[in-house]
């Protein structure tokens, strides 16, 4: 009687998470941001690189750092900007500049002008745990199939160090062993599938909505231009304490 008593407790939880996320994702979505460049003299003028989302006070968004990487040419009149989705669904183009960047955990904040847009709230209520039902929201493929946010879903599939010993030393390599001199992090591997314009997005718990970790990568088991036809299914978040330690260095 027991069992059958803890079963249905179960199936219930699991219907009660599924009803939530609807709501949920309507909540999130207002927060997330595409982030590129905007050159008026080229074609197309807005060019993404990845996803952002909106913490802290409105006008600080966060991404991976590598979105980043050798983003704007100035000379040429390129500028940082993120597009974001007014309620009425008009998008809304705001410049962008670089805050803050933690290249160790591949994070990064940007301050963007204008009047704050709504903040996502980060997890802070207990440990995120193996098997843990998760979403993520952002836009795979680059924009490819256009700016309007995307929502995935899985488990936390395992809780490990990004840097792996290799099992001989010839499967070294020098940003492997940079990894272990300076010490390796826990990051959380997903059974959902994200692919690249998917990185820089929040990855969040599905009974409240809270931030727990950032988009980071995607495991490309293949050549990177089959990752549409074959995906395979693993990605990697960075646990959200470190974006919390990046917030109170812009607070201070």
């Amino acid at each position: 009687m027991g069992f059958v008593w803890l079963l249905l407790l179960a199936l219930a939880r699991l219907a009660f998470a599924d009803t939530d996320l609807p709501q949920i994702i309507e909540r999130t979505k207002p927060s997330i941001v595409a982030i590129g460049t905007y050159q008026a003299t080229r074609s197309p003028q807005f060019v993404m690189r990845g996803t952002g989302f909106v913490v802290g006070d409105g006008r600080h968004v966060a991404t991976n750092a590598h979105v980043l990487a050798e983003l704007t040419d100035i000379a040429a009149g390129q500028m940082l900007v993120i597009l974001a989705q007014t309620p009425a669904r008009v998008t809304q183009q705001r410049a962008a500049r670089v805050s803050v960047i933690d290249q160790a955990h591949d994070l990064a904040l940007l301050r963007i002008d204008g009047s704050p847009l709504p903040a996502l709230e980060l997890h802070s209520s207990g440990p995120v745990r193996e098997g843990q039902a998760v979403a993520f929201t952002g836009f795979p493929i680059g924009g490819v199939l256009g700016l309007s946010p995307v929502t995935h879903r899985g488990i936390i599939s395992s809780i490990t160090p990004i840097a792996l010993p290799g099992a001989n030393a010839g499967q070294l390599n020098a940003k492997l062993v940079r990894q272990i001199r300076e010490g390796s992090f826990d990051i959380y591997q997903l059974d959902a599938t994200a692919y690249p314009g998917n990185s820089g997005g929040p990855l969040y718990e599905m009974s409240r909505g809270e931030v727990i970790g950032i988009i980071n990568m995607v495991f490309v088991k293949d050549r990177k231009e089959s990752t549409l036809s074959k995906p395979s299914g693993i990605s990697f978040a960075i646990p959200v304490h470190f974006l919390r330690e990046l917030l109170r260095q812009v607070a201070n």
